[in-house]
């Protein structure tokens, strides 16, 4: 059979698939499923085009990788074959750990279980199932194979996952201020002292980069509408775990009703299979399904939190830069028990109060480096003449308060 396929990708045309094991890893169920998680969960209430896959940024990070590796050969930097078929498997493999909803389910379904480690765990079992040939792909996504370079493509300030996330978010958002020189930046990368720098010509590309990072992260990722649904999703996952866990009857599949009915979390999830393999199981489309049956629950606060979602009718959130007056929120509460008729104790699953962060550049972690013409390594926010890069190592903390609309 012939595993040396091409797959039209809207971003950048063509992308081949370049050695008959990525074609099997692709191949594999655990792989398979980011075909039904949406990149941006659920963004696609205010940007509407926003329905690309989990599946679709993968490989479209295993392309941007090859065309690093061409030109970092190009330079002179010896890169063997066998890694560059592991770094194409880490970065392929980079976000196989994701949930349905990742930070939904990370905040009701899973908690405190972050998606790299269950990443790492999938990368462990796909090494078993194909005889260690990913060991040093493990390595490369770990950082603790020895040319660091290849983990710094991978996890980084300036690492290829962004570089297609932003890339890719902004071509089905159409937030044509994501939009970065993609091909320019990997033309400008460059290797010293093993680590992955980026040559002097090219700061002007990587403060753009930095900048739309920024504006899609206000845009996009953290929209007020985007986190209400996010946290209507939230909160009705909770509800509906609070009532399974009564051991009340509540329609879902049978890998969703696993964790609504037992209370995993960073303690337990890997010590057993069973979670694992209910994980590797449920996609958007067992969440979706589940709330299109419950806005007929009984529970009236179930139904109420699914219909809001499914109709659109939304939290309405303010955004601030400093919390919400107490009195205001009280206020708010008081007007929500008469609006929708629930209990005190109910309140909590429709007025709440929240922060987000933000930080566009993270100085001292993976910072990026310019190589200067005379080979000096100097940090971009200190190589570059824009002075409002300084405030993107800043973090921008901003306060939430959702409640009903109608209030």
């Amino acid at each position: 059979m012939n595993k040396k396929k091409i797959i039209n990708d809207p971003v950048y045309g063509f992308i081949s698939i370049p050695s008959a094991l990525v074609y099997d890893v692709i191949s594999h169920p655990y792989f398979q499923r980011l075909r039904y998680i949406k990149q941006l969960g659920m963004t696609h209430l205010v940007y509407p085009g926003a329905l690309h896959t989990r599946f679709h940024h993968a490989l479209g990070a295993m392309h941007l990788m090859s065309l690093a590796i061409e030109i970092l050969r190009s330079k002179g930097h010896i890169i063997t074959d066998g890694e560059e078929e592991a770094a194409t498997l880490a970065i392929l493999l980079h976000d196989i750990g994701h949930g349905p909803f990742s930070h939904a389910l990370e905040h009701s379904l899973v908690t405190g279980i972050k998606h790299e480690d269950i990443s790492a765990k999938l990368m462990h079992d796909l090494n078993l199932h194909f005889d260690g040939k990913l060991t040093h792909a493990i390595e490369v996504f770990n950082g603790t194979y020895h040319k660091k370079f290849l983990h710094q493509l991978i996890s980084g300030q300036l690492d290829l996952d962004r570089m297609d996330y932003l890339n890719r978010d902004s071509f089905f958002t159409g937030v044509s201020e994501g939009v970065i020189s993609f091909d320019r930046i990997i033309k400008m990368f460059n290797v010293f002292d093993d680590n992955l720098v980026i040559e002097e010509k090219g700061i002007y590309s990587i403060e753009k980069f930095l900048i739309a990072r920024r504006l899609m992260y206000w845009q996009v990722y953290l929209h007020k509408t985007v986190i209400s649904g996010e946290m209507i999703l939230v909160k009705l996952l909770e509800r509906a775990k609070e009532i399974a866990s009564n051991g009340q009857d509540l329609f879902a599949s049978p890998s969703l009703h696993y964790f609504l009915s037992n209370d995993i979390n960073e303690n337990n999830f890997f010590s057993h299979h069973n979670n694992l393999e209910h994980f590797t199981n449920l996609d958007d489309q067992d969440i979706y399904a589940a709330v299109k049956v419950w806005t007929k629950h009984p529970d009236k606060i179930l139904a109420t939190l699914c219909q809001m979602l499914t109709s659109r009718n939304l939290y309405k959130v303010e955004m601030g830069n400093e919390r919400a007056n107490a009195d205001r929120v009280a206020f708010l509460k008081d007007a929500a028990i008469l609006l929708l008729g629930i209990k005190p104790d109910e309140v909590r699953y429709f007025v709440f109060t929240d922060a987000i962060q933000n930080r566009a550049y993270n100085a001292g972690v993976g910072n990026i480096k310019i190589l200067m013409k005379n080979n000096d390594i100097v940090d971009i926010a200190k190589a570059s003449d824009l002075s409002n890069l300084e405030s993107l190592q800043k973090t921008v903390e901003k306060y939430i308060l959702c409640y009903p609309r109608g209030i």
